[in-house]
């Protein structure tokens, strides 16, 4: 064994020794209250965020974790309820902080929030390295740069608001406007190393249908699932959130680029906000204690690029499952000031039957115009002038109260419209690329494309397409 390799042997024994208690402290149970249970006896050994075993009636056992204090006691929640647990149950410190230790054999399983197969598939192999369920994203100093362009596979998205690598999206919409399905199309088609899907406070039904029918066995095999049910107790749903990010964080400084997917970040808030009621919080905006508006940006702004020369980078794609439609609620408008975009899902659309219902005009991506061409950008330029002018007369048109020529540029937008639409609609099992989705675009309005590529280059150098801003 080389010096090197002895050096990194010894820093990893030394890593995976140092949570090793050299005593185990022990206290009991004297209250239990709803959800909370309090310990007493652990003093100054149990921070917040300890883990804790508590050991109730014929030995039965239940996860738990330190929320916080109160008149020198420790308050506890359990990650399964608190069933069997009485007054006096021996409550033993496991660890002062959670970690787990990922590795590459997990793709293609379900996990659950403590890092537990659920798939039936045997036990999950166990990796090198011991990683923080609440770890600290790279500082600001240190984190490289987003990346170039990454393919999602979804050609309104490629073309409109394109994604870089690194990059932070919010999927914006309210129940049953097809953030799921859309979700499972980028799972399925973006040009990602590895994906990894949380799925925090989700139907228990619609887990097995999302994985077998929506991500596929394609899908699955390059993905990581994290799954919290809606059954599940706030502290197990709050977990499956870091847990997502804990396993993302994980490939990408594998050299990887990951994408992070999560559904949804307001179950999350949801979980967090249960949990600082139960801990006496007060409630601030629309119930929502302060700890809330704490995690969100500790939570999301572990997604992005990694730091050094060899990191891969983790673009998030996080869906807020906003309150009646209101995209200003407190955690959409939370959520919306931390990522660099927002995808904007609207309900008239998708009762018009198209799918994916993105409202182009109010959704952003931050990395744009940046990352595109000036053929590009003039591209998308034109497009967004077209949907802008139809979209300020829709009313007036579909009444049958304008009259065609009063205006040119809104008699060009009901000329591109029926195109437009169609640019706009993708079916489930339809999948265009990042190049293609600019054509189309172009085809769709009549831009002629024009191929630069000089006689003297290889084919494997060739410029890509140039498009004339001009129509035919």
């Amino acid at each position: 064994m080389s010096a090197y390799d002895l050096e990194t042997f010894s820093e990893r024994l030394t890593a995976a020794l140092q949570p090793i208690p050299n005593a185990i402290a022990y206290g009991r149970v004297s209250g239990v209250s709803g959800l909370m249970a309090t310990i007493g006896g652990l003093k100054d050994a149990a921070p917040v965020g300890a883990r804790l075993r508590l050991i109730g009636r014929k030995g039965a056992g239940a996860a738990a974790e330190v929320v916080g204090f109160k008149d020198g006691h420790a308050q506890v929640l359990a990650f399964d309820g608190l069933e069997g647990v009485g007054l006096g149950a021996v409550a033993e410190l496991e660890t002062t902080a959670a970690t787990i230790r990922p590795n590459r054999g997990w793709l293609g399983r379900v996990v659950g929030p403590m890092g537990q197969p659920l798939d039936g598939k045997g036990p999950l192999p166990i990796g090198d390295i011991a990683y923080p369920v609440r770890n600290k994203p790279p500082g600001a100093h240190s984190r490289n740069r987003v990346g170039g362009k990454l393919d999602l596979g979804v050609r309104a998205i490629n073309a409109f608001l394109t994604c870089c690598k690194g990059q932070r999206m919010g999927i914006f919409a309210g129940s049953g406007v097809g953030k799921s399905m859309l979700l499972s199309m980028l799972a399925r088609y973006a040009a990602a190393d590895v994906n990894v899907i949380g799925l925090i406070g989700e139907r228990g039904r619609e887990v097995q249908e999302f994985i077998q029918e929506n991500l596929g066995e394609d899908g699955l095999a390059k993905s990581v699932v994290v799954v919290a049910t809606s059954d599940e107790a706030p502290l197990a749903r709050r977990q499956a959130g870091y847990l997502t990010l804990t396993v993302a964080e994980y490939f990408r400084d594998q050299g990887l680029d990951v994408l992070c997917m999560m559904d949804s970040v307001t179950r999350f808030a949801m979980a967090q906000r249960e949990i600082g009621l139960a801990a006496g919080e007060p409630p601030a905006t629309k119930g929502y204690t302060p700890s809330v508006f704490a995690e969100l940006p500790r939570l999301l702004e572990r997604a992005g690029p990694g730091a050094g020369p060899n990191a891969g980078a983790i673009t998030g794609l996080f869906t807020v499952l906003v309150d009646g439609d209101d995209h200003n609620e407190p955690i959409a408008d939370a959520v919306r000031g931390i990522l660099d975009g927002h995808i904007v899902l609207d309900r008239s659309i998708a009762e018009r039957g198209r799918y994916p219902a993105i409202d182009i005009l109010r959704s952003v991506s931050r990395t744009m115009p940046a990352c595109n061409s000036p053929d590009e950008t003039e591209l998308v330029k034109i497009a967004r002038r077209f949907i802008a002018d139809y979209e300020q007369m829709a009313e007036m048109i579909r009444l049958g109260a304008y009259r065609a020529g009063a205006d040119a540029a809104v008699d060009a937008a009901i000329e591109m419209q029926p195109a437009l639409d169609a640019f706009l609609s993708q079916r489930p099992d339809e999948r265009e690329g990042l190049e293609a989705s600019y054509l189309s675009l172009a085809a769709a309005m009549g831009i002629e494309v024009v191929e630069d590529a000089p006689a003297a280059a290889p084919p494997a150098a060739a410029a890509p397409p140039r498009m004339a801003a001009k129509r035919r």
